[in-house]
């Protein structure tokens, strides 16, 4: 059950047209997006550039927060990467001003409904499902992501697949629970998918990167 009013919502901006992005959010009824991109532009789809997103938004009468410093996927803290310059969720997610944006997202959840919004289609590609969904189901939030066609997939469902695409038990076995496979899974997810670079302050250069 979720420690808010509202479940917290996830949703990847992808190449949609503006009217096509509003439309999911209309049908969700989504009051306030909370960007987590570490650097808020889109060189191939310029109508999800933060001041571009933001008027389109506040003329649809939806709130927008820019949280990319708190919950982006590319750090600008060098501990939160390894020695081979692949950031470390785990270490993020420890990270004071990432539980800042955790708080963040949690308190405007009681207020709305709130989605978090990154650039790439699919939750389980994206650290918005693989590290800031997970600590937010940690802290007994329910969270839902919003898919490409529109349907909503709770999160858990999407841990199923997850499992199922690492051909892991959904149920656990006989020496680990279904939380411990769980946590191995997005280890596996996570490096596989993760940024690996630099640990410089992002630019208009990483433009595209949802993590």
């Amino acid at each position: 059950m979720s420690a808010t009013q509202h479940p917290i919502l996830t949703i990847g901006h992808s190449n949609h047209s503006s009217d096509a992005f509003l439309s999911l959010l209309r049908s969700h009824e989504v009051g306030e997006v909370i960007d987590v991109r570490s650097s808020p532009y889109s060189r191939y789809n310029p109508q999800f550039n933060l001041a571009v997103l933001e008027a389109m938004l506040e003329d649809a009468g939806v709130a927008y927060a820019f949280l990319g410093g708190e919950l982006g996927g590319r750090p600008n803290d060098r501990s939160c990467y390894d020695s081979d310059g692949r950031v470390l969720y785990d270490r993020l997610a420890e990270t004071d001003q990432f539980q800042d944006g955790i708080s963040y997202v949690m308190r405007h959840a009681d207020e709305t409904r709130v989605a978090l919004m990154c650039s790439e289609k699919e939750p389980l590609e994206c650290h918005r499902g693989l590290l800031i969904a997970r600590a937010l189901v940690e802290a007994g939030m329910a969270v839902e992501h919003i898919l490409a066609d529109g349907m909503l997939e709770t999160h858990s469902d999407a841990m199923d697949r997850l499992l199922d695409g690492l051909k892991l038990p959904r149920h656990g076995d006989m020496f680990r629970s279904r939380e411990d496979v769980i946590s191995d899974a997005l280890s596996r997810q996570a490096r596989r998918v993760a940024y690996v670079g630099s640990s410089r302050s992002p630019s208009k250069d990483d433009w595209e990167s949802s993590l």
